[in-house]
């Protein structure tokens, strides 16, 4: 009997050292990143010890007798991975960690607490000496796992507890609800720490550069995984609800969570924490169809297996697929091989009628967004056929957003760097400077993928440190909060994200749901502050 990764895989690899046999596969190489969507354990080397299920921070990790049925499938998937690739090499040592320094050594501001910042912090502390202000423009931690994880994918969200640890060191300090660029410049910021780490991720979502995108209807992703999860940026927002049909350009996950939340009854999202605005605009949905709308084949598909396979568990919702080249190549991998044979049997099936339906349309990349105030359609190549719809929604990917003081790729969306180490325009080395996460790398992987991104950040901090350009005195700890002060910004600390956090449980608990979220920023801080 063996052990079975599946769907809520979030290559956070905290499985990996804890397995006695080295049976847990990719592991991520020094510098790099693996390109695989989630780990696999070998069937065959696994001792059914248990360890790895113990230590995962998101319960995706099951005894192969008690896989719940809509997940017997990644049984199949983790043998198959092995088979194809029985000669992998062991396992690469995990890299020594920096030597202890004296206390208060180095002082280092992390900014963003969403995964890249929360990693990158983690890995910090694991040597003495190092303190760290962590700022935080909302007035709640946890980026994306809080506004961008679907609401139906619970057990995803619990990788936070791994983050809390880290919250909760002594030498972590919270600065929540405090903007830098507004109530703190980047200049102020590095004058008063000897490193600075942007993790500020990608919060903007691309354009597509067709025609009509300014028309009323059409809106990125990013808007509105925002709504439906409460963002304060997005929370009030509006959407047009009333036609039969929704198209997203764009088929990664991001784009499958959206026409899953859109088709879900809303009995079943009752149980989530979506948020209450959201969950009473989509009772009165007329939406039945979600077009998802690709440029390219199914091969090339940006999704994840377990996401494409989760759809077809979507109660009273038919998988459609149209134009896609779902034919097998000799030199397909174990993920793009199982994706085309989702899709040929999602192809097979009948449909039912009275069933709501998501149309994956491959090779029809858009042209135009048709409308004269509002959306009516979107046109799509290479036959000039239009999709009627009243509901465009781009998913093409997000991007970062400038920093006063620092360089910025227009193109890529990111911070230019070395490896994590910041450059200016010329590709020189700006001192004291890093970057991690999205806003470094681009809009790529998943939850876990930042911790091997932050490690590359950090060693570079280290070799810096050790070449002695990150030493010299600087002003009192404290000389921020009082800059803050004078400009009447009171950061919160992580016992006042408590107080939100106590108070959003309690209000889901009267309603049987996980949380109820506040959605604004003035009534977050008067609960923290109640």
């Amino acid at each position: 009997m063996a052990y079975v990764i599946t769907q809520n895989c979030c290559k956070d690899a905290s499985c990996v050292p804890v397995c006695p046999v080295d049976c847990i596969r990719p592991v991520t190489p020094p510098d790099g990143f693996t390109t695989t969507e989630m780990l696999y354990i070998d069937p065959e080397a696994c001792i059914d010890c248990g360890a790895c299920q113990e230590e995962c921070p998101v319960d995706a990790i099951y005894y192969e007798d008690e896989l719940p049925a809509d997940l017997e499938p990644f049984r199949d998937l983790n043998a198959r991975y092995f088979a194809q690739q029985p000669t992998e090499p062991a396992a690469i040592p995990e890299q020594p960690r920096h030597t202890d320094l004296s206390p208060s050594t180095l002082r280092v501001a992390v900014v963003g607490a969403g995964p890249a910042g929360c990693y990158a912090a983690a890995e910090l502390l694991a040597v003495a000496g190092v303190d760290i202000d962590v700022y935080e423009r909302l007035p709640t931690p946890y980026g994306l796992v809080r506004a961008g994880v679907a609401p139906d994918h619970q057990h995803t969200k619990a990788i936070t507890k791994l983050f809390d640890q880290a919250f909760r060191n002594k030498r972590l300090t919270c600065h929540f609800n405090v903007e830098i660029g507004r109530d703190l410049s980047h200049e102020e910021l590095a004058a008063h720490h000897h490193a600075v780490i942007y993790a500020i991720g990608a919060s903007q979502g691309r354009l597509l550069g067709i025609p009509g995108e300014q028309l009323n209807g059409c809106h990125s992703a990013a808007e509105f995984v925002g709504w439906y999860n409460g963002h304060p940026d997005h929370a009030a927002r509006e959407f047009t609800l009333s036609g039969e049909r929704a198209v997203i350009i764009g088929n990664g996950n991001v784009a499958l969570d959206i026409a899953r939340v859109l088709l879900t009854p809303v009995e079943n999202l009752r149980t989530t924490d979506i948020t209450e605005n959201a969950l009473n605009a989509l009772a009165q949905s007329a939406i039945r169809e979600v077009v998802i709308v690709a440029r390219r084949d199914a091969r090339n598909a940006a999704f994840s297996v377990g996401e494409f396979l989760a759809l077809g568990s979507l109660p009273g919702v038919d998988v459609v697929i149209e134009n896609g080249n779902l034919e097998p190549h000799a030199g397909d991998d174990v993920e793009t091989a199982v994706k085309l044979e989702i899709a040929r049997e999602y192809a097979q099936q009948p449909q039912t009628p009275g069933h709501k339906r998501i149309v994956f349309r491959f090779l029809a990349p858009p042209a135009e967004i048709i409308g004269e105030s509002c959306v009516e359609g979107l046109r799509v190549g290479p036959d000039d056929d239009v999709i009627a719809t009243s509901l465009v929604l781009r998913s093409t990917g997000y991007r970062g957003s400038p920093v006063d003081g620092l360089s910025f790729d227009q193109v890529s969306g990111t911070i230019p760097n070395d490896r994590g180490r910041v450059v200016d325009a010329d590709g020189r080395p700006q001192a004291g400077l890093y970057t991690t996460g999205w806003i470094k790398r681009g809009p790529s992987g998943v939850i876990g993928t930042n911790r091997a991104c932050a490690e590359q950040t950090v060693a570079r901090m280290w070799e810096d440190f050790d070449n002695g350009d990150l030493s010299g005195p600087l002003p009192a700890r404290g000389e921020v909060d009082r800059l803050l002060g004078e400009r009447g910004v009171t950061p919160l600390e992580w016992h006042d994200w408590g107080t939100i956090d106590a108070a959003e449980r309690e209000r889901g608990a009267e309603a049987a749901r996980p949380r109820l979220k506040f959605v604004s920023i003035a009534e977050m801080v008067a609960t923290a502050r109640s």
